[in-house]
């Protein structure tokens, strides 16, 4: 009898990923738009947390504050995997089963399109919740600075920056979501995306979805102050290449993992 609790080897694990994908493209589109605001609520939570982390941090060591940041981000997607959601960044990696035949393309695209509409309204919705709470204004207002601090930064990338910056964050993310598939308890997931997601956060990386949290909260919050450096053109001049990065970087790791393991099997 094989062992239940045994981790799954990377061509096990890889058919089993590509199911899921599988079924997930085949939800009802009223399920994946649910699902999928639930997502971007959940990646949204996660970019509260590391707001408040990153309050006040000069007190620490640059490093010392991105790697906490990251850890505590990493509530987004434990949410999204353990609670359970459709998030766009991971299911890019739909290109995998599309690739060897599986999954038809349309499907996918369609799939991955409703998405990531659904995962903008979760992460807006919560961006204005948090602002008209007042949970921005904690810490006399050092929530505040940073989430518009944070915002300030991702908009002073090229597009080229933010492009190559997105495809690394997604290939961290869905890094992520793969080790994590192959958890069997609660702690075994928690711990397989962990240190990915760490990374990529610490590092700077542009996730798309986050960033629909992100620069939103930083445009409701930037008062006058700052003449309105954050402005919608802006927030879309990130959220377009950021994306387009995260396609290939989550497409990146599919195509590699299902060449060499998941051939044209079904």
């Amino acid at each position: 009898m094989a062992d239940e609790t045994a981790m799954p080897d990377p061509a096990e694990l890889t058919k089993a990923l590509f199911k899921d994908l599988r079924e997930k493209a085949a939800l009802p589109p009223g399920s994946k738009m649910v699902l999928g605001f639930l997502a971007g609520v959940y990646i949204g939570l996660g970019g509260l947390f590391a707001t408040i982390a990153l309050a006040q941090s000069a007190q620490l060591p640059f490093g010392v504050a991105q790697v906490l940041a990251g850890l505590v981000f990493s509530l987004g997607l434990a949410l999204v995997l353990i609670a359970g959601a459709e998030l766009f960044t991971g299911n890019t990696l739909m290109a995998g089963p599309v690739a060897n035949g599986s999954l038809g393309a349309g499907q996918a695209v369609g799939a991955l399109a409703l998405v990531y509409g659904a995962n903008f309204a979760g992460a807006l919705a919560l961006a204005g919740a948090v602002v008209l709470s007042g949970a921005a204004e904690s810490g006399d207002g050092a929530v505040r600075r940073a989430a518009v601090e944070l915002g300030v930064s991702k908009l002073d990338k090229s597009f080229g920056a933010t492009f190559v910056s997105g495809i690394l964050a997604n290939m961290l993310v869905c890094l992520a979501v793969w080790m994590s598939h192959a958890g069997k308890t609660v702690t075994a997931k928690v711990a397989g995306l962990l240190l990915p997601v760490t990374a990529f956060v610490a590092a700077g990386f542009e996730h798309s979805i986050a960033n629909m949290y992100l620069l939103p909260q930083a445009y409701f919050l930037q008062g006058e102050a700052l003449d309105q450096v954050i402005s919608v053109f802006g927030v879309l001049c990130n959220l377009v290449p950021a994306t387009a990065g995260n396609l290939l970087g989550g497409a990146a790791i599919a195509l590699c993992y299902g060449y060499v393991y998941a051939g044209t099997e079904p």
